[in-house]
């Protein structure tokens, strides 16, 4: 029986966990044994320990209560503890998801000593070094020995920077396999889309209707501590609510960049926001409510990389807050336009995805099942 380890803790790495464990705990429960490890890296309740109770995630066996921090001092202290559960636990690989400080540390903790890193969600690249994203992603890439891609664009990126798919015999760090498996949040979108259905009453709690809300998420450093980035952002969403009277926007909102909108947006546009019923900041949702939001929503307009995904899963429109995209599929297909923090072209694309109708959705993502695929690679190719 193979031993992994698990590294979570950011939020989207707690739900892309759910689809792995999924696997292990059923078809390949007789074959590989999950320990998961939560770095503490999100400990706000909303944005961690709820997504185990909704979801039916295996509480971590370890919680290193990191906290948060500079990215030296977070990362640091992540690399600390988790070298300790790798002497103790002695894996025979430790599973990395995405690109946060807790990705970064468990990759580099691991491959130090000698242990093989599976990446999911290898080969993901903005270009823009800038982002401490970028440099965490590229950096785990490079320490993996199992390298899963959702997209084409994923395998190109990593040709270009030197690996191969033609690798053969058993994989390691000088013999990397690189993956092109589909994207495991798609596995999740589909077996929670129903649990949604079911459990969710979040458009009932803020009734909410169909395609009479605009969904939007704010979270990004680049956006939330550049104060004419703010204000762009939610200048362009007072225009749209003035422009559609039965329009809403509904954004979940972390605490933190609540606080900073108290502080980067100016006093007129305060006040706006205030006097606007029709924008909805609301609490951090649990998985399933943004779910049943996603779905129901007319747009998406966000700065999450995961969302943009979800929006494609979803059939949705989305407007991205950024200046680049990992998914750049759904760009060049029409789905989505990138807009960056600038209000003319947050509402230019707005308006032109709204009266877009010839939307079309290939399967970008695979079919839903590559967490038994990446389970399979694990039990056969180390």
């Amino acid at each position: 029986m193979k031993k992994i380890v698990t590294i979570i803790g950011a939020r989207p790495q707690i739900i892309k966990s759910s689809a792995l464990s999924r696997a292990v705990n059923g078809k390949y429960k007789t074959e590989i044994k999950e320990v998961i490890v939560h770095t503490g890296q999100h400990y706000d309740d909303n944005m961690s320990d709820v997504f185990f109770r909704e979801m039916g995630i295996p509480m971590p066996d370890y919680n290193l209560s990191v906290g948060s921090g500079s990215h030296g001092a977070q990362t640091a202290k992540m690399l600390e503890g988790l070298e300790e559960v790798f002497l103790k636990e002695k894996p025979d690989a430790v599973v990395i998801y995405g690109d946060t400080n807790s990705t970064l540390a468990g990759a580099i903790a691991a491959v130090k000593i000698h242990i093989p890193v599976v990446h999911i969600e290898a080969g993901l690249r903005s270009f823009n070094k800038r982002m401490p994203e970028e440099v965490n992603r590229i950096t785990s890439d490079h320490c993996s020995t199992l390298l899963f891609t959702p997209t084409d664009s994923g395998i190109r990126n990593l040709l270009n920077e030197g690996f191969s798919v033609e690798n053969r015999g058993k994989a390691d760090l000088d013999n990397p396999f690189v993956f092109k498996c589909g994207d495991i949040m798609y596995d999740n979108s589909l077996f929670f889309s129903s649990v949604s259905d079911e459990r969710s009453t979040i458009l009932d709690e803020y009734d909410l209707s169909p395609n009479k809300y605009v969904l939007s998420t704010v979270h990004r450093d680049s956006n939330t501590d550049i104060p004419k980035n703010l204000e762009a952002i939610f200048s362009s969403f007072m225009e749209i609510l003035d422009s559609d009277s039965s329009m809403k926007i509904v954004l979940p909102l972390h605490p933190r960049t609540k606080g900073k909108m108290q502080t980067n947006l100016s006093a007129e546009l305060l006040a706006r926001i205030e006097n606007q019923q029709r924008l909805m900041i609301i609490p951090p949702a649990g998985f399933l409510d943004i779910i049943a939001l996603e779905k129901n929503a007319a747009m998406i307009i966000t700065d999450s990389g995961g969302l943009q995904k979800e929006a494609f899963f979803f059939k949705k429109p989305c407007v991205i807050l950024r200046p680049e995209t990992e998914w750049v599929e759904i760009v060049e297909n029409g789905n989505a336009i990138i807009a960056d923090a600038d209000k003319a072209r947050i509402l230019s694309a707005y308006t032109e995805l709204s009266n877009k109708v010839d939307y079309t959705f290939p399967s970008f993502y695979g079919d839903g099942k590559a967490a038994e695929f990446i389970c399979s690679s694990i039990i056969n190719d180390l």
